[in-house]
């Protein structure tokens, strides 16, 4: 866990950790894979990297980029997290456009079937597997992903049938508590096969999720809980999101 004292010095701290071990394992491998997240602290972050000095250290075009979760809508509809991304970070670096794996939207290929979209999207995971990855899925180096104020992380919410998913990879999200209620999410297996994930979280709303999440509980009541690296799990907080951890956990203890 690492706390900071507010969302901007958070965001830059983020950015930096993550451009070394990007350039990490772009060394180590000859490529690496990222997972985007989006919200308010997620597009901060991938700004921060746009336009810090961080930026120069990756190879950007060994870099596959991918996503954890997206809004069922049309492509370039600003509720889409890869729109996001691609004005705060991915149109100023020189990434391969091959390389970039946005989640279909909902006048894509498969039309407004979220269900061919996420078979889809899984069918690109599969193909992804390099050689050193230990398993069916692709061990992304870093998962970057944002927690909800109940707890949620991707679009996997709290009691939704995607957080008791444990084949697919890649699910179609119904009734989703956040607008619009149709997403497609990365299930706790995907997650799971990274290699790293970071969790971030910014603001007194996200106390108590960020409180739950670190000290254990049902992930099916707190999806954060499920969200677990095969390596390492890292939690980066601003104060105001660390305020409700207990004594034990709390900075400093």
């Amino acid at each position: 866990m690492q706390v900071y004292p507010d969302a901007e010095q958070l965001a830059r701290a983020v950015a930096a950790q993550l451009a070394g071990r990007i350039a990490g394992a772009v060394k180590a491998s000859g490529s690496a894979s990222l997972v985007l997240t989006g919200g308010g602290i997620g597009t901060q972050i991938l700004a921060e990297l746009a336009r810090g000095p961080v930026s120069g250290e990756i190879d950007w075009p060994r870099c596959e980029i991918w996503w954890g979760d997206e809004r069922f809508v049309p492509a370039g509809d600003p509720e889409r997290n890869d729109t996001g991304a691609r004005a705060a970070l991915l149109d100023h670096v020189g990434v391969d456009p091959a390389r970039v794996h946005p989640m279909p939207a909902s006048d894509g290929p498969d039309g407004d079937d979220p269900e061919a979209a996420a078979d889809r999207y899984a069918a690109q995971l599969r193909a992804a597997v390099r050689p050193g990855d230990p398993g069916a899925l692709p061990a992304f180096d870093v998962v970057l992903l944002g927690i909800g104020p109940e707890g949620h992380v991707a679009s996997l919410f709290p009691e939704l049938p995607a957080v008791y998913e444990t084949k697919r990879s890649v699910v179609p999200v119904w009734g989703s508590p956040k607008p619009p209620p149709t997403r497609l999410s990365l299930t706790f297996p995907a997650i799971q096969a990274a290699r790293e994930v970071w969790i971030l979280a910014s603001g007194a709303e996200k106390a108590d999720a960020v409180a739950l999440a670190l000290t254990g509980s049902d992930p099916a009541w707190v999806p954060a809980c499920g969200a677990r690296g095969s390596q390492q799990t890292v939690f980066f907080l601003d104060e105001a999101a660390a305020s409700e951890l207990p004594a034990d956990l709390s900075p400093g203890s």
